[in-house]
């Protein structure tokens, strides 16, 4: 970057401080440890990097710490950031994005300080009812699972 024809670094982005503490959603959660913006990336979920066949070998169905990619899975459990903590939530406000090979969970919206950070799992299979969801949202749909009209057209990740 330049200004007025003289290069200058780019400021390096704040980083955002998190916490992992009890959840009244289920077990641990993630807690912003401050105010964070709209649209801020606020944690990268990291890993082991597994194929679909190892992840379903490891798959546990009470301590879920797989996330599912287009071509491999992330075992959070081996080398995790803390992003496995979060929590799944019908109204949530963490979306998940992959840039460059990294999965990254980016705010949709201001979150306060102490609040836990959610995102939704929009898992496609498996019963609803063997899924329930705890979340509290005025939105839940009482599960992780997506029912079929919301699971039609859209992109979302399988579970191993």
């Amino acid at each position: 970057m330049h200004v007025h024809g003289r290069p200058c670094r780019q400021p390096e982005p704040r980083s955002v401080s998190v916490s992992i503490r009890r959840s009244r959603i289920h077990r641990l959660g993630v807690f912003a440890s401050h105010r964070i913006p709209r649209g801020r990336k606020v944690i990268e979920y990291t890993g082991e990097r597994v194929s679909f066949a190892e992840a379903k070998r490891r798959w546990n169905p009470r301590l879920n710490y797989l996330f599912a990619l287009k071509d491999s899975v992330i075992d959070g459990l081996v080398g995790g950031s803390g992003a496995e903590y979060i929590n799944h939530c019908c109204a949530p406000n963490l979306k998940a994005r992959l840039v460059r090979g990294h999965l990254l969970f980016y705010s949709v919206r201001a979150i306060g300080k102490d609040e836990e950070l959610t995102l939704d799992y929009k898992y496609r299979t498996g019963k609803r009812e063997d899924n329930p969801c705890a979340c509290g949202a005025p939105s839940c749909r009482g599960s992780i699972i997506l029912d079929r009209r919301e699971a039609r057209g859209r992109r979302a990740p399988r579970r191993p």
